[in-house]
């Protein structure tokens, strides 16, 4: 049968795939949308297959909060080359899934891959593997995470390779919390407090902070002290609350939150990026 220009900017419209993908889609389909979009799809489940032990360490981290400013969400979209995460296509991929994560609350990324993309009758996961397909790179959700308060911020950094997500435990600072998520963007703590980091985190600093003192020639007693005091350090250099607040450095985050309002402290944040 004969396949018209309009049939197959038709098909390229539904499913992004290039003219000649969905021209010869029809073609092997006599003409049928429904089984040319199947045919699209297998491809990308044959592409799937191919490229699944393939690196995908590029790609996009976006964030985004709800009108009520209650609920922060980050997602991260992974691809293989930097060329296709700057293509408008998986831009507006990443930005779907993005805004299906906000609308529901997933939990995780296998939940988020089971939801509905936008107004198709496919699953997040189907997309993913049909868009493999067409664009012919290995493309995965590598992480989603959420954060609930009473103000919550989501900050993406220009390029959007870093993106971070924070709550606060009280209204109205929408501006405090913008602060604490761009510090959290730019100096990465690792939690929020050193009661959050975990221990063997805890053990590791320990152990080179007291293996340092002895290559030092200190005695085995004082590496201990020595030990404990890095510690300290480290916990003011990695831990939220306590790093040195970037827009002052003569007072930590909490002193500025404080300052801001009495009792205002963060209860949450997850931050991602790409390197």
């Amino acid at each position: 049968m004969s396949i018209t220009a309009a049939d197959v900017n038709k098909l390229r419209k539904q499913t992004g795939a290039g003219m000649m993908d969905c021209k010869n889609a029809l073609v092997e389909a006599n003409g049928d949308f429904e089984t040319a979009i199947d045919v699209l799809r297998k491809r990308g489940q044959k592409v799937a297959a191919k490229r699944g032990d393939r690196e995908a360490s590029e790609g996009l981290v976006m964030a985004k909060s709800t009108e009520d400013g209650k609920k922060a969400v980050l997602v991260v979209l992974n691809c293989e080359t930097d060329f296709v995460a700057k293509n408008e296509d998986f831009g507006k991929l990443a930005h779907t899934i993005l805004e299906t994560a906000v609308s529901g609350s997933p939990g995780d990324v296998e939940a988020l891959k089971g939801m509905k993309f936008g107004d198709s009758d496919l699953t997040i996961g189907e997309k993913i593997i049909e868009q493999t397909g067409v664009i012919g790179e290995k493309l995965e959700i590598s992480a989603i995470s959420e954060v609930t308060g009473e103000t919550v911020f989501a900050y993406n950094h220009p390029g959007n390779k870093v993106a971070s997500i924070v709550s606060l435990n009280k209204g109205g600072h929408g501006d405090a919390a913008k602060d604490i998520a761009m510090q959290i963007a730019a100096m990465a703590p690792i939690a929020l407090n050193e009661d959050s980091v975990d221990q063997s985190t805890i053990d590791r600093e320990l152990e080179v902070g007291k293996d340092l003192a002895i290559q030092e020639g200190k005695p085995a007693e004082m590496a201990e002290k020595i030990a404990q005091g890095r510690l300290k350090k480290f916990f003011k250099e990695a831990t939220l609350v306590h790093q040195q607040y970037i827009k002052d450095n003569k007072m930590s985050v909490q002193q500025f939150l404080e300052s801001v309002e009495g009792g205002l402290v963060v209860t949450d944040f997850k931050r991602q990026s790409l390197s």
